[in-house]
């Protein structure tokens, strides 16, 4: 089974952080990240990642940073 997640956060180290262990858990970049400015100037990044799980049903409850 294929999951996919979109992590999104402030630009900032904690959201390099995030998604470099989500890299380091077997997670795969899905594209190209996107970058955006909210109204009141804060910028917030967002990027997609998938990984390949082995012997998983998709269940809608399941959490998804657990794999």
């Amino acid at each position: 089974m294929k999951l996919y997640r979109l992590i999104t956060g402030g630009d900032d180290s904690a959201f390099c952080h995030r998604i470099t262990a989500a890299l380091n858990k077997g997670w795969e970049l899905n594209g190209a990240p996107s970058v955006t400015c909210k109204p009141d100037g804060t910028v917030v990044c967002a990027q997609a990642i998938t990984k390949e799980v082995a012997g998983v049903e998709y269940e809608s409850d399941m959490k998804l940073s657990d794999y």
